[in-house]
């Protein structure tokens, strides 16, 4: 097992531990072995679909009368990206909504998940100031070319971003008054699209924002408040999902009959060792801390007890006052409490999860020793692009049968799932991809038939995108975007064929059938791969005759000098 430190880019020493573990066995829900595989569909009405997020695909990020957003003004700033990459072109989806939405056609999507950027619609992000019309031209477009193509809209009104105007001028998420200024932004979402969104998720993974925003600073807009930027973060976070979801529900939910949601993201832990009560206790304080930390109280109040254990704990031993997880007053918690119509669920690996005591001195406090607990991963699990994921498909139902039984078995939809790779060269034959989609798919559906109250899949993502700080080199996407190219064509990888094959069965309906799906998938996309291997064929054809001709004709002449500057000597 490899040991991480923190998760995703936060892996500072990755070494191996040689553990001697019992073979762990399933919970009492999942009486099938790990490989086991389940044929079968879902039932009737499952909703199949696709996502996307604003900054990381649509481009035009200074057009049209679009504010600045915290995304813009940091992956701006040079070594916050990688190889200083930005969003400011993307996958140019901005100006192509006609041609995506066939894409989407073309997979038969029931749904299509994207996100509103509130500063194309409110530049500064205070209503009051400005509202920008081609903003909501846009959106207004993307909506009607999607219900006309039979495809709901399933909308998020905030995937990271934040106006920048907010952020200077009052701190962003730091600051109780994101809570009004996020309320006004969705009731203009409502106003504006509410007769045609029956679908709204408030914020999604608020996990990311919290801590990558406002604790590690590696994310926009790159604050680093190690041990109290990322709980006053969630505080305001949570408030304002709680807002929203009763200014829908008083004002707008008569008229226009949808749901509001939040989507979370969460990773499952397993306990290293499942005979020690230790290594139980810090898995599902790992899981606590994670999806917990806003499940909880939106389903049940406040925070998960032992959330408020550890860090009060911690708190009082550094001799603060005061613990530095915020709380909620009595009626804060009942206001909280129940705002969820749905919940959106973003999945994408797992770890093992082991007891580790982190020493609580005022300078190492922060949310990631506050847990006391190391993550570990097998190195036999496949891991072909971020290095944060890797595929570990039973991790999947153990954490939808966690949500059934900690929240109520809510109606779940899962707004995030899918894998990226790391690719030096073009390749649309993703069979990598088609696995990890075949077997979370697959662990879904055996959910489902625990009782787990699944409603509809989002496959993560229709299109590579910008990638945060990972910019371009890595690719979530169905679709390969040729970024090279200013127009940021589109090719369908392998796994569009074998997607659009689970959608149209609504399921596995036999192993014969979907062995042969995966053998087309790959068929299909060969001829389509050579074709955009000539791409970069020719750029290093061009490489060639600009530097390598020019460099080696420049030597020859050098060569020639010495070589008659040599006999001319040897003459004298």
């Amino acid at each position: 097992l490899t040991l991480l430190t923190e998760v995703k880019p936060y892996v500072c020493h990755v070494f191996v531990l040689v553990l001697c573990l019992s073979s762990a066995e399933d919970f009492d829900w999942t009486k099938n072995s790990h490989s086991s595989f389940y044929y079968g569909t879902f039932p009737a009405g499952f909703s199949w679909g696709a996502g996307s997020s604003a900054y990381q695909t649509e481009g035009a990020w200074d057009k049209d009368g679009k504010g600045l957003s915290i995304w813009d003004v940091f992956s701006h700033k040079k070594g916050k990206i990688q190889q200083n990459d930005t969003g400011d072109s993307s996958c140019e989806g901005y100006h192509k909504v006609k041609d995506d939405v066939s894409l989407m056609k073309e997979l038969k999507l029931n749904h299509y998940r994207f996100s509103i950027s509130w500063p194309r619609l409110i530049p500064t992000g205070i209503k009051s100031d400005h509202i920008n019309e081609k903003g909501i031209q846009y959106y207004d477009e993307l909506i009607n070319h999607l219900l006309e193509s039979k495809i709901t809209p399933i909308v998020t009104l905030y995937h990271w971003d934040l106006p920048q105007v907010l952020q200077e001028k009052y701190g962003g998420w730091q600051n109780i008054s994101m809570v009004n200024h996020f309320n006004e932004f969705a009731s203009l979402c409502f106003e504006k699209f509410g007769n045609r969104v029956k679908y709204w998720n408030t914020f999604n993974n608020p996990w990311s924002v919290a801590v990558e925003g406002y604790e590690t600073g590696e994310h926009a807009p790159g604050v680093r408040l190690r041990g109290t930027g990322a709980y006053r973060a969630a505080h305001h976070i949570i408030k304002a999902h709680a807002k929203v979801w009763h200014t829908y529900d008083t004002q707008w939910r008569g008229k226009q009959k949808g749901l509001v949601g939040i989507s979370l993201s969460g990773d499952w832990g397993e306990p290293v060792d499942i005979s020690n009560q230790k290594d139980i206790e810090a898995a599902e304080r790992y899981v606590q801390f994670y999806l917990g930390w806003f499940a909880t109280p939106i389903f049940h109040g406040d925070y998960p007890q032992v959330m408020k254990d550890f860090i009060g704990r911690k708190s009082n031993q550094q001799g603060l006052g005061t613990s530095r997880l915020p709380t909620f007053s009595p009626q804060e918690k009942s206001y909280i409490k129940g705002t969820c119509d749905f919940l959106g669920l973003g999945h994408f690996t797992t770890r093992y999860i082991t007891q580790k005591n982190n020493p609580s001195v005022r300078s190492s406090s922060s949310y990631f020793t506050d847990r006391d607990l190391a993550e570990l991963v097998d190195p036999r699990w496949p891991d072909p692009g971020s290095e944060w994921l890797y595929s570990v498909p039973w991790g999947f139902r153990r954490l939808l049968n966690f949500v059934k039984s900690q929240y109520g078995n809510p109606m779940i939809y899962v707004t995030e799932n899918g894998v990226s790779e790391k690719m030096l060269c073009t390749e649309l034959c993703d069979d990598w991809r088609i696995q990890y989609y075949k077997d979370y798919i697959n662990e879904m559906l055996k959910a489902i038939k625990d009782g787990v109250n699944v409603k509809g899949y989002t496959a993560w993502s229709l299109l590579d995108k910008f990638e945060w700080d990972e910019g371009y080199s890595e690719r979530f996407g169905l679709y390969y975007v040729d970024f090279r190219n200013k127009n940021k064509p589109r090719y369908p990888k392998a796994s569009v064929q074998f997607y659009k094959r689970v959608i149209s069965s609504n399921g596995f309906p036999n192993q014969r059938e979907v062995e042969n799906w995966r053998r087309k998938a790959v068929e299909t996309c060969s001829s389509s791969n050579q074709l955009l291997a000539a791409d970069p064929l020719t750029s290093h054809m061009e490489m060639v005759t600009e530097i390598v001709v020019p460099t080696v004709c420049t030597l020859s002449i050098l060569l020639s000098a010495v070589f008659l500057m040599f006999l001319l000597r040897r003459r004298n």
